[in-house]
């Protein structure tokens, strides 16, 4: 039992898939985090932006 042991705790095949799918958790949250942060800023501008496209189409003279 104890070989057996020893074995299991020096093998480290799957290792690296716990790294990657560790790290690819943090950058989904991380992205998810950021666009959280500026989705009301983004909505602000497109907002803004409309109001100002819908201005110049209803006065082509300028």
């Amino acid at each position: 039992m104890k070989k057996l042991l020893k074995i299991f705790t020096t093998k480290e095949d799957g290792a690296v898939t716990v790294d990657w799918v560790v790290m690819c958790a943090a950058i989904v949250m991380l992205s998810v985090s950021a666009i959280g942060a500026v989705q009301s800023s983004v909505d602000t501008l497109a907002r803004a932006l409309s109001g100002e496209v819908s201005n110049k189409k209803a006065d082509p003279g300028d």
